[in-house]
């Protein structure tokens, strides 16, 4: 493997990847992405690359095929606003964008590994590779619904290098600070406790108690391992996949594993649900109007066609994967205290 593209690289999962590919050896890495929001430099500042691209500047050079020789591309770029509105927008950024680089990765036999996600299903209660279930709640799932459309059409048509497709559940983990409120449940429960001694959970809504929604929370030390899984793969296991850990888990679950991530690293003995709920560490608001009919309150991701492809490792689970990351969010904010 000698040179790999990776866009979306000043992002959480592109970042991720340029440094899990660094740790395999591979540094001549092309990193592409929107800095306007320059902070997100900060993830990739213990990373090696070879360049860096604007998207657009990228664009024009694909277009005009001004790019040597590519071994790989990891195409992670896109607008992850569940809650942007302007579908012109997203559409060109996630969905024509992705087509003319999967289009130029054929022409030129490159391996396309791309981000699709779970909003694909919206308001679906299967979560399974098939077209009968899929039906985004939003103009985001919409884009990214869309190109695996396209790529169904390819695989009928016959490809000419491998695509490997994947269905991101709710990640969480390192460098996802520059996300805003797009960043993962765990992420905002820690700053939240920080802030105010407490985590906030949606209260009751859709047939669930309070905090009991479930998602499929998977681990960005899992999203990893299995992007350079694929990485290499035959072009028959081309395909779109599923990537979460199989085990739909609570938002309560979530938020106790933080809190009980925080009072292990104070010397604090682990509290259970009730308790937390009662000394008033866990609380919960109205559901929000905004959010009502466009919420997904279950997902759990089928991952049989994951395995069946040879995937075979463990995915963290809640309370492992969550204390693990808090445990890192801890240590880095004492190091930039320390450094203060």
């Amino acid at each position: 493997m000698k040179k790999v593209i990776v866009t979306g690289a000043a992002g959480f999962i592109g970042s991720n990847l340029v440094k899990a590919l660094n740790e395999k050896g591979i540094t001549d890495i092309i990193a592409v992405d929107n800095l306007t929001q320059g902070d997100k430099f900060h993830n990739l500042v213990d990373c090696e690359i070879s360049d860096f691209l604007d998207k657009n500047d990228f664009l024009q050079l694909v277009q005009s095929h001004a790019l040597g020789p590519v071994d790989a591309i990891f195409h992670e770029g896109a607008c992850s606003d569940t809650m942007e509105h302007n579908g012109q927008y997203m559409m060109n950024n996630n969905f024509r964008y992705t087509v003319e680089l999967f289009d130029w990765a054929q022409q030129a036999g490159i391996p396309f590994l791309y981000a699709s996600s779970a909003a694909v299903y919206g308001g679906s209660t299967e979560f399974v590779e098939s077209r009968e279930v899929e039906k985004p709640l939003n103009v985001y799932g919409y884009s990214k619904f869309l190109f695996d459309q396209v790529l169904r059409r390819r695989f009928a048509e016959g490809l000419k290098a491998p695509v490997f497709g994947f269905r991101y559940f709710n990640v969480y983990g390192d460098r996802e600070q520059h996300k805003g409120r797009m960043a993962s449940v765990a992420f905002h429960n820690y700053n939240q406790f920080q802030e105010t001694g407490k985590v906030k959970l949606f209260g009751a809504y859709g047939g669930y108690e309070a905090g009991c929604q479930k998602r499929d929370f998977v681990s960005i030390e899992d999203v990893v391992r299995v992007n350079l899984h694929f990485l290499g793969q035959a072009q028959s296991l081309s395909g779109v996949y599923n990537l979460g850990t199989g085990k739909a888990q609570t938002f309560n679950e979530v938020a106790l594993a933080v809190l009980n991530a925080l009072r292990t690293s104070q010397g604090l003995q682990a509290l259970a649900l009730q308790d937390a709920a009662e000394q008033g560490q866990i609380e919960y608001i109205q559901f929000p109007q905004a959010l009502v009919g466009k919420y997904q309150c279950f997902t759990q991701a089928n991952i049989q066609k994951l395995r069946t492809a040879g995937y075979a490792a463990p995915f963290l689970g809640v309370e492992e994967g969550v204390a693990r990351y808090i445990a890192r969010l801890i240590k880095m904010e004492h190091i930039e205290c320390a450094s203060v």
